[in-house]
C-alpha cells in the first residue's frame, strides 16, 4: 500500500472529477509509482469523508485515461506501461451524450432514402460477376474504368489497371503501408496526424517518426532533415484538410514534398479522404510526384456513411505488392457496395451528395462562428471539423472530461499526437456527427467551459 494520499482540502467540484486528477498528478510526478496499490474505495471515502460512489467514480476514471488498472479480489493498481490507444471518439452513443467526438458527414433522411433506392436498384441489377465470383479481375475492371472519372475530380489522372478497390480509407492506407513499409522500416508524417497511424505501426512492426509541421501542413525541410538522418522509408500526408488541424496545404509546398521525397527516393502515401469536396484546393500530392505516390480516397465522409468504399490509385512500381498485399488482408473490396458507389459516380448521385454536404458543412461553420465567438479557433470552410487550441489555464484532459460530464463528447488533442515534443492542448471538434440544434448546444458547453472559472482545472495535469 502507498504512503501517498490525496490532499482533502484540495478537492473540489466535482469531486469525483477532482480527486482523480490529484492521483493522476501523482502517478505522473512519479509519487505513486507503476504497481502501487490504491487504497479500497471504502477506505478512501473514510479517509476524506467522501462517498463511496465518489471514489468509485474517480477510479473509473483513472481506468478510462490509462492510468491505473481494477483487479477483482486484489484491487486497484497504478498502470503506467504502454497500453492499446483509444481512438478520439467515444466508441458508442450512450444516452443525451452530444456526439461532437467521431468524424462524420452531415447526414439527413435524404441519405437513408438515397441508398435505400440504390439498394433497391441493385436488387434487379445485380451483376452475376458481383454475387458469384472470387476473382477481384472478374469483379472490378468496369469500377476501374469509373474510377478514373472520380479520381480527375479529385485531381489526379491514373489508369485502370493502377487503381485498387478498397473496403474504405482505412484498409486502403493499411494496404498502402504494408506496400511500402516493411517491418524495421520507418515512415514519416505530420506530428499531429491520423489516429490510427501509432497502432498501425505497432501491429505491422514499422516505426513511426513525426515531424514538424506548421499553418501550411508538413515543413519540407523537417522531412529532408529526417530522410538525412534516418532510413525513412516513405512519408505519409493528410494534405487537404481532413488532418486534425483543418490544413490546406498550398501548391507550393505539396511540390516541395514532392521534390525531397524524389530527393530520397521515398514513397509518398496520400490520405485524401474528403477528395472533391475541397472547392479550389491544389492539385493532390500525387500530380506533383506520380511515379512514387500511392493515393487514398473514399466516399464515406463525403456521401454517406454506409458506401465503405474507396480507390487507391498506385504507380507502376507497386501495382503487385498492392495487389498482393490485398489479398492476403481483404482479398477485395465488397462487389455490391461498388456496384452503388460505381451508379452513383456515373448517374451523378455522388457529386449531387458532395455538393450538398458542401452546403450543409457552410450551415454548420455558421453556427461555429457564432458559438464560439470570441474564441480562436481552426476550420476549412469545407471542413468536416474545428481545431481548438486551449487557453493555457485549461488541461486539456481535464477539459474534455468536463465537457463529457456536461453531456457533450469531444476528441481530445492528444489522440493525433505522432511527436513526442512539447504539446499544446487542444482538442478536435465534429461540425456533421449530430443535428444543428445539437451541435448549436454542445458548443455552447464548450464556449462556456472557456470562457467560465477555470478554478475547477487547477488540479489538472
Amino acid at each position: 500500500m502507498t504512503l501517498w494520499q490525496p490532499d482533502p482540502a484540495l478537492i473540489r467540484r466535482p469531486a469525483y472529477l477532482s480527486l482523480a486528477d490529484q492521483f493522476a498528478r501523482a502517478i505522473h510526478d512519479g509519487r505513486l509509482a507503476n504497481g502501487a496499490q490504491l487504497p479500497t474505495h471504502r477506505r478512501l471515502a473514510d479517509d476524506l469523508k467522501l462517498s463511496v460512489q465518489t471514489v468509485s467514480r474517480a477510479y473509473e476514471e483513472l481506468i478510462r485515461r490509462g492510468l491505473i488498472s481494477g483487479e477483482v479480489g486484489r484491487g486497484s493498481f497504478v498502470q503506467t506501461q504502454r497500453r492499446e490507444p483509444e481512438p478520439p471518439y467515444i466508441p458508442e452513443r450512450l444516452g443525451e451524450v452530444i456526439d461532437l467526438s467521431i468524424l462524420k458527414p452531415v447526414c439527413e433522411p435524404m441519405h437513408l432514402e438515397k441508398l435505400k433506392q440504390a439498394l433497391g436498384w441493385l436488387a434487379e441489377n445485380l451483376p452475376s460477376s458481383s454475387a458469384l465470383s472470387f476473382r477481384p479481375n472478374m469483379v472490378f475492371p468496369r469500377h476501374r474504368a469509373v474510377a478514373v472519372e472520380w479520381l480527375k475530380l479529385c485531381g489526379l489522372e491514373a489508369s485502370p489497371q493502377n487503381i485498387s478497390l478498397t473496403n474504405g480509407a482505412t484498409a486502403g492506407m493499411t494496404v498502402a503501408l504494408m506496400s511500402v513499409a516493411p517491418p524495421g522500416s520507418t515512415v514519416a508524417t505530420e506530428a499531429i496526424g491520423h489516429h490510427t497511424l501509432v497502432p498501425l505501426a505497432r501491429y505491422l512492426g514499422f516505426n513511426l517518426e513525426g515531424l514538424p509541421i506548421d499553418g501550411n501542413g508538413l515543413i519540407p525541410e523537417a522531412l529532408d532533415e529526417a530522410c538525412r538522418l534516418s532510413d525513412i522509408r516513405a512519408v505519409f500526408v493528410q494534405p487537404s484538410v481532413i488532418n486534425p488541424t483543418a490544413t490546406l496545404m498550398d501548391a507550393t509546398r505539396r511540390e516541395q514534398i514532392a521534390a525531397v521525397a524524389r530527393k530520397h527516393d521515398i514513397a509518398i502515401i496520400e490520405n485524401d479522404v474528403l477528395g472533391p469536396l475541397v472547392e479550389g484546393r491544389p492539385a493532390a500530392v500525387a500530380a506533383f510526384a506520380p511515379e512514387r505516390t500511392l493515393y487514398v480516397t473514399s466516399f464515406t465522409k463525403i456521401t454517406v456513411p454506409g458506401l465503405r468504399i474507396g480507390y487507391l490509385a498506385v504507380p507502376d512500381r507497386y501495382v503487385a505488392a498492392v495487389a498482393n498485399r490485398h489479398l492476403v488482408s481483404n482479398w477485395m473490396a465488397t462487389p455490391m457496395v461498388a456496384e452503388i458507389a460505381t451508379r452513383w459516380v456515373t448517374d451523378g448521385t455522388a457529386m449531387e451528395l458532395v455538393n450538398w454536404q458542401r452546403q450543409a458543412l457552410k450551415r454548420r461553420q455558421e453556427i461555429a462562428a457564432e458559438m464560439l465567438a470570441g474564441v480562436d479557433y481552426r476550420v476549412h470552410r469545407d471542413g468536416l471539423h474545428l481545431w481548438l487550441e486551449l487557453p493555457g489555464d485549461r488541461a486539456e484532459e481535464s477539459f474534455v472530461s468536463q465537457a463529457r460530464l456536461r453531456g457533450v463528447a469531444i476528441a481530445p488533442g492528444t489522440s493525433f499526437r505522432i511527436a513526442d515534443t512539447p504539446w499544446h492542448p487542444a482538442v478536435r471538434i465534429s461540425l456533421g456527427s449530430t443535428t444543428e440544434g445539437e451541435l448549436r448546444a454542445g458548443l455552447s458547453v464548450v464556449a462556456k467551459l472557456l470562457l467560465g472559472d477555470p478554478e475547477h482545472l487547477l488540479l489538472a495535469i
